[in-house]
């Protein structure tokens, strides 16, 4: 572990020390005035987050959050016992770290609940609203907990939004343990993190919390005010739950006035699908849809009327960013693997949880191209139709012509020979550069270039026997002839298989002591 440099050395005009660009001599005078900026986002961020979980009129989320961390709900593999973090937490040394997560999975959570058992101070950076200014004060507010001799905790929420020189700025102070830094993001930080700064910082991928994870909260929630209805007079007093972060996780907070209201089993069923794993999701749907009830006199929700309560449709919620990716990949598999159901499953869950229609349409074509190929030429056609069709009609008349190309791709006879072809082509010309083309295939359009050979000696393939000019050389000269494409024997490859063999059997038996065919003093065309 880096060495912290002593207070006394530390020289803010010094880039090195001071995050090159971004701080420089100016920070000294942040040290000044952080006092005040950094407490909105530091220590004074404790005293007001434990009064605003306190505070009656904080969501559902807020005062339902965790305390310790044997109150969390779900990342087991990361908090169980003699797993990662739960060692980080008993070890009494914090380290770096990226939280790499889903929204609502407890990241912002468990980097307060480090705070709160290495008795540090903690500051809290959004990488969406923050910039510059937040990172002086920041670094400020950390140098002075240092000289009171006290740790910081720096937590940068969505680090992957902060450009590249402001994720360096953390750099040198990561280095010098100013600072413990905590990261989280939902994209991956191999792609939207500097490779620097993750040399640095432990990795720690947080999972959806499971259905059996979301059912517990559900009951959580709920039996803090259930069948109480003295919760309604001090609805915060049984809890002193810490400030802001994901609510991946439900402590022992306070009781809810609004749990009076039941729901029935199937209610519970649709409100956990519709949630797909985001605890935060869950608990505000549930402090909506207990508002609507009561406001209306209900005591009891049912299937039905969270239909009328929630203000968007009830289906699952299947974010972007990586997960995203993960589901066009499956796609993709699916129909790469001859599997019609899987793929209108995919795509179906892809269209309902809001991906853009043009955009899978295009990875229909990349379909088309990549895996069915030559095998079946239609494929290519039918998914342009399928693309140009929703371009016409829109969603969700267009969305049935997606389903049709998918299925066709899906069903279709499997070809990728062109696209490893196509690869290896790509390679072969990488690694041995640009050859001049041939004399007798240049084009010949003036009569100094004729002069000067070119075309001279072409053989027009139209002429020749089967319309195959046998033995003629389409390399350039020094470049040994390859055989790139391999067709399969399947679908109309089958076909093109064998008249490449007719082809190949045809230039072996050419005689090579026979007279070149060409004429050097006719160049043909």
């Amino acid at each position: 572990m880096p060495r912290p440099a002593p207070p006394e050395q530390h020289d803010p005009a010094d880039p090195r020390q001071a995050g090159g660009d971004l701080f420089g001599a100016e920070l000294a005078a942040a040290t000044a005035s952080a006092a005040a900026g950094a407490a909105t986002t530091g220590a004074a961020a404790e005293a007001s987050g434990a009064a605003a979980a306190a505070d009656e009129g904080a969501p559902l989320a807020e005062r339902l959050r965790p305390r310790t961390l044997d109150e969390v709900i779900g990342q087991a593999h990361l908090l169980g016992p003699g797993k990662p973090l739960r060692v980080a937490f008993e070890s009494g040394r914090p380290h770096s770290m990226i939280f790499w997560g889903p929204p609502g999975v407890g990241k912002t959570t468990l980097a307060r609940l480090m705070a709160d058992a290495f008795d540090a101070q903690f500051i809290a950076i959004s990488a969406v609203l923050g910039g510059v200014k937040e990172i002086r004060e920041a670094v400020a507010a950390a140098q002075q907990a240092r000289q009171r001799g006290r740790r910081t905790i720096l937590f940068v929420d969505e680090v992957h939004r902060f450009n590249k020189a402001q994720q360096d700025a953390f750099l040198p102070h990561v280095e010098s343990g100013l600072f413990t830094f905590i990261g989280a993001t939902t994209e991956n930080p191999s792609f939207e993190v500097n490779g620097a700064l993750l040399s640095r910082a432990r990795v720690y991928v947080l999972e959806p919390l499971s259905h059996d994870d979301l059912e517990r909260l559900f009951a959580r929630a709920l039996e803090r005010g259930a069948g109480r209805p003295e919760a309604a007079a001090a609805p915060a007093a049984a809890t002193a739950a810490g400030a802001a972060g994901a609510a991946g996780a439900a402590g022992t907070g306070a009781g809810v006035a609004e749990a009076a209201v039941t729901f029935d089993a199937p209610a519970r069923e649709r409100l956990i699908g519709w949630a797909d794993g985001d605890a935060r999701r869950l608990l505000n749907a549930i402090e909506i849809v207990v508002a609507a009830a009561r406001a209306q006199g209900r005591t009891s929700v049912d299937a039905a009327y969270l239909e009328t309560a929630m203000s968007q449709n009830l289906r699952r919620f299947d974010k972007g960013g990586e997960v995203f990716y993960d589901q066009i990949s499956a796609l993709h598999k699916a129909v790469r693997g001859s599997d019609p159901d899987a793929s209108l499953y995919w795509l179906a869950r892809m269209l309902d949880g809001g991906a853009d229609a043009r955009y899978l349409a295009r990875r229909i074509v990349r379909m088309a191209s990549e895996d069915v190929g030559l095998a079946d030429p239609r494929a290519l056609a039918l998914a342009l139709d399928a693309a140009e069709a929703y371009e016409r009609l829109g969603s969700p008349e267009g969305e049935l012509a997606l389903a049709e190309a998918v299925v066709y791709m899906a069903c279709a006879a499997k070809s990728n020979a062109v696209y490893v072809a196509w690869k290896r082509a790509g390679a072969f010309v990488q690694e041995h550069g640009s050859a001049p083309v041939p004399m007798h295939l240049r084009n010949a359009p003036t009569r100094l270039m004729k002069g000067l050979g070119y075309g001279r000696g072409y053989r027009y393939a139209h002429d020749e026997e089967g319309g195959y000019a046998a033995g003629e050389r389409y390399f350039p000269e020094g470049v040994e002839p390859q055989r790139f494409y391999e067709p399969v024997e399947r679908g109309l490859e089958t076909r093109i298989r064998e008249k490449l063999a007719w082809q190949r059997e045809r230039d072996s038996t050419q005689d090579d002591s026979a007279q070149d065919p060409r004429d050097p003093q006719e160049p043909n065309g």
